[in-house]
């Protein structure tokens, strides 16, 4: 077979993607996926008693806004890795730095601290559940994300499942933080962190079979 008739094959009923596709499903997603984590929360573990307080903290919204700007970094990222040929460009960069806004805090925190005080700042009182219900409330959101990329066109299943956990991760992340009353930037510097590279791990791992196309 020749290659023009082998292209006009290949071609007949292709039709244009639609424009906009890609952020209608990823709106969809994040919507549902949303949703569903945040009903988990409240029906699993609870809004805290003293949200209306604690949102008159600055740190409330230290905690809040970390996983919020991982996970816009995320959506950028996964996005990007939804359609071949599409480099990250500075996604990278923007992934690191609310890594290192709240690592700088976790230092000054502890560096400022009491010696006898540090262990409790980094453990607080739920560290040893708080990853294992980020990832729990992360499910709802991971299927979602890779319901969204998966209609697309990744080529690289591991990035892109990575991305796709991570981005599961944080909105997970944002949506604990209004059932747990940790506030110290070492705490969230380490156990949301981790939290967070649980689905992202197993987005990574999944994506060759999830995403194949």
């Amino acid at each position: 077979m020749k290659t023009d008739d082998l292209v006009s094959m290949l071609a007949v009923g292709a039709e244009p993607v639609e424009s906009g596709a890609t952020a209608r499903r990823y709106a969809l997603a994040l919507g549902w996926g949303a949703l569903g984590a945040t009903l988990l929360m409240a029906t699993l573990l609870g809004v805290r008693a003293d949200l209306a307080e604690a949102v008159r903290l600055p740190m409330f919204w230290v905690k809040l806004g970390f996983p919020i700007c991982l996970a816009a970094a995320a959506l950028y990222a996964a996005t990007r890795l939804s359609r071949p040929g599409v480099r990250l460009g500075r996604v990278p960069a923007a992934l690191v730095a609310p890594i290192i806004v709240i690592w700088l805090m976790a230092a000054y925190a502890l560096l400022g601290a009491a010696p006898d005080e540090r262990l409790a700042l980094l453990l607080g009182q739920t560290w040893a559940v708080c990853p294992a219900l980020i990832a729990m409330l992360s499910v709802p959101v991971f299927g979602g994300t890779f319901w969204a990329m998966k209609g697309l066109a990744p080529t690289q299943p591991v990035v892109a499942g990575a991305a796709a956990g991570l981005l599961a991760g944080a909105v997970a992340t944002a949506v604990y933080a209004l059932h747990c009353p940790e506030m110290a930037a070492p705490f969230l510097a380490t156990w949301y962190l981790l939290g967070m590279a649980i689905p992202t791990v197993v987005g990574a791992l999944l994506g060759p079979w999830l995403l194949r196309w």
